[in-house]
């Protein structure tokens, strides 16, 4: 598990902009058995994460015109039991992180894995994700 005083710093760059944090497998349940839609970013140290995966969530965000109903996260590698258990309605992709999820009651309907997220530029996912909430979200 991460020292807590890496991971806060990089948790709070989506909580201070809305993201509710997922800590337990009873919140994940709770966050995706609600209705509409919900964005859930399963955060990371990995520098991908800082790179390209928050900031382009963030902008995806901020840019959207149709947004998620619910902002959600959870952290690989300190959130341990929330993540697995938001792996569990991800199958059947394999684990990875940082990844991008987009939930619509309850269904996952879009998923940007680590492998897509690598290498690409935050503007580009955020237009990946705006293309998605154009479609998903109301």
């Amino acid at each position: 598990m991460y020292p807590a005083e890496i991971v806060v710093p990089m948790k709070e760059e989506l909580t201070d902009n809305g993201f509710v944090e997922l800590q337990t497998p009873e919140e994940v349940n709770a966050s995706l058995a609600e209705g509409g839609t919900n964005l859930l970013v399963i955060n990371s140290v990995c520098g991908c994460s800082a790179g390209t995966a928050r900031p382009g969530v963030l902008m995806a965000v901020a840019n959207a015109e149709k947004k998620p109903d619910h902002l959600t996260t959870s952290f690989a590698g300190f959130d341990l039991d929330a993540v697995k258990q938001v792996r569990e309605h991800l199958l059947p992709y394999p684990p990875s992180s940082p990844s991008i999820a987009l939930f619509k009651d309850g269904k996952l309907v879009h998923f940007i894995e680590r492998h897509m997220i690598e290498g690409r530029s935050a503007q580009m996912i955020a237009q990946n994700l705006l293309a998605a909430f154009d479609e998903y979200c109301s």
